[in-house]
């Protein structure tokens, strides 16, 4: 398992750079994030978020978890629509709000081995596309809440922190 960065973790803010070399190397970083996503019952993942700033996501909305899609140099080429989905994240955990965002896109990409292909997405599948190419932008969906809310995750999380130390200090000394 890879590690999962969390806000207000500053390495969040890093704008991804485009992947140029298809290697096995990429392919092995793929499959360490879907293990990762998996693992950490998300459906979606960013290489952003596991500290690769490179333009790498993964997602998987299947309800058997059992598709998984690949995008590599990801671009939105076209959208229409609005919808608000309450979203959460990995690197957020715990926390939900209400995004609006498009509801069909059109994305170009490329898959693994480096093929390009090209997809329309709606609903969920879009939503989830479009939140994991905001990491890849060095945004999170935190960015979309007023200044005062993205003040309160910040210290629910901070808090959540502390305590996990604590307990796990205490935990030490038994």
């Amino acid at each position: 398992m890879l590690e999962i960065l969390e806000f207000p973790d500053p390495r969040l803010r890093t704008v991804a750079k485009p992947v140029e070399v298809f290697d096995l190397e990429l392919g092995e970083l793929i499959d360490a994030m879907l293990e990762t996503m998996y693992e950490a019952n998300g459906i979606g993942l960013a290489a952003t978020q596991v500290n690769r700033h490179i333009r790498l996501l993964v997602l998987d909305i299947s309800e058997a978890r059992n598709e998984p899609k690949i995008y590599v140099n990801p671009q939105i080429t076209n959208s229409e629509g609005q919808q608000v989905y309450e979203e959460g994240c990995l690197s957020v955990p715990g926390i939900y709000a209400n995004v609006k965002r498009a509801d069909r896109i059109i994305v170009q990409a490329q898959d693994r081995e480096g093929k390009p292909f090209e997809e329309e997405l709606d609903g969920l599948h879009a939503v989830c596309l479009q939140h994991e190419m905001d990491h890849l932008a060095g945004k999170l969906f935190v960015d979309y809440l007023s200044p005062l809310k993205r003040q309160l995750v910040r210290k629910k999380l901070e808090k959540g922190r502390r305590q996990a130390e604590q307990e796990e200090a205490t935990a030490s000394l038994i």
